[in-house]
């Protein structure tokens, strides 16, 4: 899959609009993390050594379409100004004359980010009208945002029809490397599964049974896997009706040959209040009254002999409650197994929000080859689907295809 990317020699003086996920976690009016904002400075700092005026746009949180000050951007413009030491200019606004009096009055090279998107039900919607308003002031659009690719809004697809439009540097590595992975994984290829929901997965897990060779499943995900199986799993989560899915995903993966291995062993507790006490129990023998948090040593030890065979190494969703103590170990160990197969050559993928979180709080983010940014948008460019946010930017339309005069 190729992109039309940003040529930086033809973007002096132009005023451009970017597409950025700034939809970070906020304490008490501040961010308390910044990992998506970092993300996208490498499409930042080109865009300012090219000499472009910039404006950054993006949503925070679910505001429903209405104007919530609880969700405005002002803090992340701070926190972007404190993170690189540039002056960053705000709008209380994303649409409107406003606009083109900031954009109007910055200079080469210098950013604005406008107020969040999601205040207008248009965005949404993906209404033309809002669209065209939200390109008007510019000449040029950047998405950058792979982690909204998915989303079919204003902001990431509806705006593509009425500017010249490109992928950001961001876009560019996440579409190349997780088209390595789906397209020409080198063998063998180690899928890892973990997280909550069979349900959110099937589509993903379906496409990657063409290309695994063995799948590792933890998590509360294994437990449908085991109930199928004819296991007790006592009062562990599992996903109601999500039994039938996991019994077909089963049969078709011995039907092709891939190897699926659940837990052989789980950490459990009865209870999560106050502080939980853990015990290490069978996965067959689950008493009645517990719940499986954790994958257990064995079991760590077993995916772990997995990973360090593998070639390419594919890991969505966490493999225990890894947020609370003292279920975070068997995520962690299979973690560290992943960053010494990446030392010695093989593509480490790590894609979900909460399996980052995990590699960030558990100390091995920094030996993966590539996080994704994205969730949803990552379980879906694996589908196989087409991301509204990804479409027009393909090189094979040209770059001013079907553009709207504005």
């Amino acid at each position: 899959m190729e992109l039309r990317t940003i040529e930086s020699n033809k973007l002096k003086g132009k005023k451009v609009l970017v597409r950025v996920d700034f939809n970070v976690p906020m304490d008490e009016g501040r961010v308390a993390d910044d990992t998506r904002i970092r993300a996208h400075l490498e499409t930042l700092e080109l865009l300012r050594r090219s000499g472009a005026r910039i404006a950054l746009v993006s949503h925070l949180g679910r505001p429903g379409g209405k104007v919530s000050p609880g969700l405005s951007l002002f803090p992340v413009a701070r926190s972007l100004e404190d993170l690189t030491g540039w002056r960053i200019f705000f709008c209380e606004e994303c649409v409107g004359d406003k606009i083109s009096a900031t954009i109007g009055s910055m200079g080469e090279g210098q950013i604005c980010l406008l107020e969040n998107v999601r205040f207008h039900p248009e965005e949404e919607a993906n209404d033309p009208v809002f669209a065209r308003k939200l390109g008007k002031p510019f000449d040029v659009f950047v998405m950058d945002a792979f982690s909204a690719a998915h989303r079919g809004h204003a902001s990431t697809e509806g705006v593509t029809r009425f500017l010249p439009s490109f992928a950001g540097k961001l876009m560019e590595k996440e579409v190349s490397v997780l088209s390595a992975v789906k397209e020409n994984p080198k063998r063998p290829m180690v899928l890892i599964l973990g997280g909550a929901k069979v349900s959110d997965k099937i589509g993903f897990i379906r496409n990657m049974l063409e290309k695994a060779d063995v799948m590792l499943i933890g998590g509360a995900m294994a437990f449908p896997f085991l109930k199928a199986s004819g296991v007790n799993v006592g009062k562990s989560f599992c996903e109601k009706g999500t039994e039938t899915v996991a019994l077909e995903i089963m049969k078709t993966a011995n039907m092709t040959g891939v190897r699926i291995l659940l837990p052989l062993d789980l950490v459990a507790s009865t209870s999560l209040e106050n502080d939980p006490k853990k015990m290490l129990v069978r996965s067959d023998a689950i008493p009645e009254d517990m719940m499986g948090l954790d994958i257990g040593p064995e079991t760590a030890g077993l995916f772990s002999a997995e990973v360090l065979k593998g070639e390419t190494i594919l890991w969505n969703g966490p493999l225990g409650l890894f947020e609370r103590e003292p279920f975070g170990e068997g995520t962690q160990m299979v973690g560290l197994s992943v960053v010494e197969r990446t030392s010695e050559g093989a593509l480490s993928v790590l894609g979900g929000g909460d399996t980052a979180a995990a590699a960030n709080l558990l100390g091995f983010a920094k030996g993966i080859y590539h996080i994704s940014t994205g969730g949803g948008a990552t379980l879906e460019f694996f589908e196989g689907k087409g991301l509204p946010g990804i479409t027009p930017l393909l090189a094979c339309l040209k770059s001013g295809r079907g553009v709207e005069p504005l």
